[in-house]
């Protein structure tokens, strides 16, 4: 955090939670943010409406997105809002002309769900090993690493 900050990089982290009282499906829906936590017996499970809103904010002032991992349990309805807010400001920005790279079996999952494969620039399943790639990790001319054969034809 400290590099960022030393380097005028805003790093933006949730402020509000939409909590549950068990990882399930039918969890009783509540809310929590930073100042009050998340109580005893209840977990986040998506974040909140004015982490939302912040996200959407920063997302659209962008011209290059890097998303790895929902922003809640997706799959569920009641904890499914941050990553469809999320996603349709990714969505947006990529019709704008910025360039937006999802990266993860989860974040591409939420692509398929909501059908936005092809509404966005690049979408990966190597979460991991995209993270990697950006952080010079994984070499590609490194020939143990080669994401396709040498000479391949496409």
């Amino acid at each position: 955090m400290a590099k960022a900050e030393a380097k005028g990089v805003k790093i933006h982290l949730p402020t509000d939670f939409i909590t549950g009282d068990k990882f399930s499906e039918d969890a009783k829906v509540s809310q929590a943010d930073v100042s009050s936590g998340i109580a005893d017996g209840q977990m986040g499970l998506d974040i909140g409406a004015n982490s939302r809103k912040c996200f959407v904010e920063a997302i659209t002032r962008s011209k290059t997105i890097v998303w790895n991992g929902p922003m809640g349990v997706f799959e569920w309805k009641s904890f499914a809002d941050g990553t469809k807010a999320v996603m349709d400001a990714v969505v947006s920005v990529t019709q704008s002309g910025a360039t937006t790279i999802i990266g993860g079996g989860d974040t591409a999952t939420c692509c398929a769900q909501w059908k936005t494969e092809d509404k966005v620039s690049h979408v990966s399943t190597g979460g991991g090993a995209s993270l990697e790639l950006l952080e010079g990790e994984l070499h590609l001319n490194d020939s143990s690493n080669y994401l396709f054969a040498p000479n391949s034809i496409f």
